[in-house]
């Protein structure tokens, strides 16, 4: 009997347990159901992506010194650094370097690993290509100027939604000149460096 009585008390619990989290559920719904659908007309109408957006990778031929650690530090080994030893200064001198984007896992370990500061991320993410062998940048194609959805005259870019301000759910009706949700890294800054002067 007793043992009947504790497998009645644990499905009883269960069923609590579930019920909590089908409410959890739902609420989450229901708030989503409250906001206003926003549309973005794509081709004529881009996110500006966030300033930690982690996009095609833009490298600067001139600072590689080959090291290589952005080869090691890569969970997919993908840069391919070509180099030789040149003999008179006794250093390696960089030949070719590629990336394979359609393998990239766009990890940013290489960029954050660089000695002296030759990739970057960049906010493009248009890396649609026919043929995939058109993904495998070159040192000249990741040396090209990123592309900034801001410059096109042809497309009107739009904030992330994450920037609007509280309760703002139209991105299109937006000012200019309209306070964000959060602060930006230089506004930060300017606060603490008051703070330290006071």
């Amino acid at each position: 009997m007793l043992k009947f009585l504790n497998q009645v008390t644990d499905y009883t619990k269960e069923t609590f347990q579930a019920a909590k989290y089908i409410g959890q559920g739902l609420a989450v719904t229901f708030d989503h159901m409250r906001r206003r659908p926003i549309t973005v007309q794509y081709p004529y109408e881009k996110l500006i992506p966030s300033e930690r957006f982690r996009g095609r990778i833009h490298f600067e031929f001139d600072k590689c010194i080959a090291c290589e650690v952005c080869v090691r530090v890569c969970p997919i080994n993908l840069p391919v650094v070509d180099w030789s030893f040149n003999k008179e200064n006794k250093k390696k001198q960089l030949k070719h370097y590629s990336i394979d984007f359609g393998v990239c896992i766009f990890c940013g370990n290489c960029v954050e690993y660089c000695p002296t500061n030759c990739l970057s991320m960049t906010e493009e993410y248009e890396l649609a290509a026919y043929d995939r062998h058109e993904l495998n940048y070159d040192s000249v194609a990741l040396g090209r100027l990123p592309y900034k959805v801001t410059n096109d005259p042809m497309v009107t870019p739009l904030r992330e939604f994450a920037y609007l301000p509280a309760g703002v759910n139209e991105a299109h009706d937006l000012p200019e000149t309209a306070r964000r949700a959060g602060l930006r890294p230089e506004s930060i800054i300017e606060q603490i460096e008051k703070k330290n002067e006071a």
